[in-house]
């Protein structure tokens, strides 16, 4: 199991992040089986609803005073303007990343800039147990009593590549990061979330996600696996009033990952990630239940175009 001392990490004098137990995780009781059929019709793709978006040019964005987001892979592309957005709103953000330094770095803007101290979360999803993730969920137990808010944007791309040339233990890896990590922190914090008044999980998926194509590998088939799991959560919190689950679509923005799987691309003209943070504060305070469970193309959202589709059909 990984070492947890580093988790406790803060740059300053505050109380340790980690002073308890691990909180034990809810099970779910299985829902009955039901009846058989006897064909499985194909269904129809989800129509485009109209479902209130903000305005991707002039948003108004809502207040997030008080309230507790953790941002995980919060020092990339998407992770960074997000977490800066949300202290400069007023929360307490939960900064997620590997590397210390640059987690660092990044509280340091944050309390220069006079926003609400963040909390820094090392952390590598490659190597981390479940008694990892019942840690974190004992420490901001202990510090916070609840979580108001998840944001998945950490991701690990891997190579590209035909299946036959790719290395099972590196899919292994992708698992962990891409899909089993989102679960096991998702499934920790649960109880958390259940303490808030308004609490929100925003997805991060990808194109090669829900549409898979040749070449990309174990990334498309776990960005897939997130797809699933956003419509399975957001099926189990159907009738949850305080329990929010979105998913976003990026589509093609001027991030780290997308350089590498696009080197010769004109960068110039994709958006950069800090357009899509006023779409992510949305989901995260500013949409009402019955608006929720969504799966949202942001390059549709930025064109002012219909761009949000029901996660569960």
């Amino acid at each position: 199991m990984q070492a947890l001392s580093q988790l406790s990490y803060t740059p300053t004098a505050n109380p340790k992040l980690y002073t308890g137990p691990a909180v034990a995780t809810i099970a779910r009781a299985r829902p009955a089986d039901t009846p058989a059929r006897c064909a499985i019709m194909p269904r129809a793709p989800p129509p485009i609803i109209l479902v209130p978006l903000p305005d991707s040019r002039n948003a108004k964005p809502p207040d997030l005073a008080g309230r507790v987001i953790l941002v995980t892979g919060a020092t990339g592309g998407l992770g960074e303007p997000l977490a800066r957005a949300c202290a400069a709103l007023g929360a307490t953000v939960v900064l997620h990343g590997r590397h210390v330094p640059k987690l660092e770095s990044l509280y340091d803007a944050i309390v220069a800039a006079n926003h609400p101290e963040p909390v820094i979360l090392p952390l590598d999803f490659a190597k981390a147990e479940a008694a990892d993730f019942g840690n974190v969920a004992a420490a901001l137990e202990a510090q916070f009593r609840r979580l108001d808010g998840i944001v998945h944007t950490a991701a690990m791309l891997g190579s590209l590549g035909p299946i036959e040339h790719q290395s099972f233990d590196a899919w292994l890896a992708l698992l962990r990061v891409n899909l089993a990590a989102p679960m096991g922190i998702t499934r920790a914090l649960a109880p958390l979330l259940a303490k808030a008044a308004d609490a929100s999980v925003v997805f991060t998926l990808d194109d090669r996600g829900i549409a898979p194509r040749a070449y990309w590998g174990g990334y498309g088939v776990t960005k897939a696996g997130v797809a699933a799991l956003a419509r399975e959560l957001a099926d189990e919190w159907e009738s949850r009033a305080n329990l929010r689950v979105n998913a976003v679509v990026p589509g093609p923005i001027r991030s780290p990952l997308r350089g590498r799987t696009h080197p010769g691309e004109d960068r110039t003209k994709l958006p950069e990630p800090g357009e899509l943070v006023p779409l992510y504060l949305h989901l995260l305070a500013g949409q009402p239940k019955n608006e929720s469970a969504r799966l949202i193309e942001a390059r549709a959202w930025l064109a002012g175009a219909p761009a949000s589709t029901p996660l569960v059909a």
